[in-house]
């Protein structure tokens, strides 16, 4: 047996045989889903298929949970059976240690879905004879392999052979020889190994591993640890090259990208409720699914009721929503939006409204990131509330914070999740209606509602501004924002000549405005009685002087008869004189018709 097989132990191996199959061809770079939420993403589709890749890292970082991770799901949903070779860990260890992530290695092992073997190599008992050669690794890999007709392998990590053998120049020859021979079964693999000072591993085992090589890091800052992933190569294929975040929690590693890729999520022409019939007027409608609502305001001014109100509306839409506080906890938000006629209860009791509280101060950005990839997953919001954002930096510099923040409302847009967040802002006296808060994410929204805490006469009122509604007409107009037993209510605010008055300034001067108006509704009835008794005597005098004009009418007719009986009896007196006189006819008589003519 080789030096190499004399000093290893043994190891699990399956039961049944079989070969790995090359790698298909085509234009496209075929890859390997690693099943890794995040690492996927920013690789474009996986891991190069058939070709090995490089993951380098200081201890702690999480190489081997990446390993194990990428060969559990491979097995599980992509069906690819994997071997994993530890040189450093035995079995039982290795599968203990990933038990509390929810992997069954012992199951998977049983069920032909996955070969454990451990190769412990201890330089106190290699004896040198012969010559060098990894055949006896080989042999072992190889059968392996075939036992559960593999398709995907882990070394983790093959480094330990190079500072445990002599003959570095040997063992980096058979390395190469290593790499080529699961290159050419087709076996996509994933090699480990640590972070060296001056070179990216410790021996230059990036020389071997040519195709793709993925560094992971992790830093301590305030007290705060973050992990980082960076994708130093990846040959035939485009990747991010930015640095991103990864954590490894209960569901296993998530690497976190900044954003997506590619701005491609969809825009819904829907529009939903604010749960404020007055503020969804203002919005021309309400806000349209599926983008963000900022609600920003100084201390005290009603942005996390605005925010309640809004999570209200949309589970009494028979739709699941979620709340995340980093101020309150569950019970003292439920208590405090119930004083103002906000009912959380309810919808949480009902099964459609979820609550989550975590300080800010509790992780680091990166973690509350991964939290709320959690619950999305858990309760598939249609709404999601992040309420008290700015409380993300004592924890994160102002770009780690804004860059927090897009990765959040990046995450809710490509999944269609309407996102309110709430965020402080100083809005005091002298203060403008910009966002003053150091926390600048109003780019990133598209609809931002400002409240604004005004003093006058002596009491403190709220004032709320539609600033800017991506996509639709807005109101332009100041509203006062009022709390009531009945929710959160917008009221006209009352402007006049001494400007802008709210409070119980607004109400004395509705007040008199009422009194006013009383007393010109007084003044209109007085004049209306004088007008209708003036009418009444005009009517009077009409009706008189009809009466004297028809008198007098009458008078005229009779007279007028009087005449014309007059003439009458005169004409037939002459008549009857001259006939009596025998006088002259009177003219147009005929001369027959006088007496005696012939």
């Amino acid at each position: 047996m080789t030096e190499a097989s004399a000093a290893t132990t043994t190891g699990s191996a399956g039961t049944s045989g079989g070969s790995a199959t090359p790698p298909g061809s085509g234009s496209a770079l075929p890859k390997a889903p690693t099943g890794i939420r995040g690492l996927d993403e920013i690789t474009g589709g996986g891991l190069p298929r058939g070709r090995p890749t490089l993951v380098a890292g200081a201890s702690g970082c999480g190489k081997t949970l990446l390993g194990v991770e990428f060969l559990v799901r491979g097995a599980l949903e992509f069906g690819e059976p994997g071997v994993l070779v530890s040189f450093e860990e035995s079995a039982s260890d290795v599968a203990a240690n990933v038990a509390s992530l929810g992997f069954d290695l012992e199951r998977m092992q049983a069920d032909g879905q996955l070969v454990v073997d451990s190769i412990h190599i201890d330089p106190g008992e290699i004896v040198e004879a012969g010559a060098f050669d990894l055949e006896g690794l080989f042999l072992r890999l190889g059968f392996a392999v075939d036992s559960v007709k593999a398709k995907r392998v882990v070394l983790d990590t093959v480094e330990v052979l190079l500072t445990a053998l002599p003959h570095e120049a040997v063992v980096r020859g058979e390395l190469g020889r290593l790499f080529r021979w699961l290159k050419d079964r087709g076996l996509t693999t994933i090699v480990t190994g640590e972070r060296g000072k001056e070179e990216l591993t410790r021996h230059g085992i990036e020389e071997y591993v040519s195709d793709c090589v993925i560094l992971l890091d992790q830093r301590v800052s305030e007290e705060l640890s973050t992990r980082r992933l960076r994708i130093v190569k990846y040959r035939g294929a485009t990747h991010g090259t930015n640095e991103y975040p990864f954590l490894i929690n209960e569901r296993g590693l998530v690497v976190l990208p900044v954003t997506s890729l590619y701005l491609a999520y969809e825009a819904s022409p829907e529009r939903v409720s604010t749960g404020l019939p007055r503020l969804d007027h203002m919005l021309g409608g309400g806000v349209y699914r599926g983008t963000a609502v900022l609600i920003s305001g100084g201390s005290g001014s009603g942005k996390t009721i605005i925010a309640a109100q809004m999570a209200a509306a949309a589970c009494g839409r028979g739709e699941k929503a979620l709340f995340v506080s980093f101020e309150e906890s569950p019970a003292q938000l439920v208590r405090d939006v119930a004083s103002v006629g906000v009912d959380l209860r309810r919808w949480v009791d009902g099964g459609l409204l979820r609550l989550s509280a975590r300080p800010a101060t509790a992780s680091g950005l990166e973690s509350h990131l991964a939290d709320l990839v959690g619950l999305l997953d858990e309760s598939e919001p249609a709404l999601v509330v992040l309420d008290g954002v700015m409380g993300l930096g004592q924890v994160g510099s102002l770009a780690q914070v804004r860059l927090t923040v897009t990765r959040q409302l990046a995450m809710l847009k490509s999944r269609g999740i309407t996102a309110v967040l709430t965020t402080l802002t100083d809005a005091g006296p002298g203060a403008t209606l910009g966002e003053t808060s150091g926390l600048v994410v109003s780019s990133l929204v598209d609809s931002w509602l400002l409240l604004r805490n005004v003093e006058t006469n002596g009491e403190r009122n709220r004032l709320l501004f539609v600033l800017k509604s991506r996509g639709s007409a807005h109101s332009n107009q100041v509203r006062e924002f009022v709390l009531t037993d009945t929710g959160a209510q917008l009221l006209d605010v009352y402007v006049g000549a001494g400007g802008v008055l709210t409070g119980t300034a607004r109400l004395s001067q509705e007040t008199a405005d009422r009194v006013a108006a009383g007393r010109r509704g007084l003044d209109v009835e007085r004049r209306r009685r004088v007008l209708h008794e003036h009418n009444a005597q005009v009517e009077a005098q009409i009706a008189e002087l009809r009466r004297q004009l028809a008198d007098e009418a009458a008078e005229v007719e009779q007279f007028a008869a009087e005449l014309d009986q007059e003439h009458g009896v005169s004409a037939d007196a002459r008549v009857t004189m001259a006939r009596q006189r025998w006088a002259d006819p009177p003219p147009n008589r005929s001369a027959a018709a006088e007496p005696g003519g012939a």
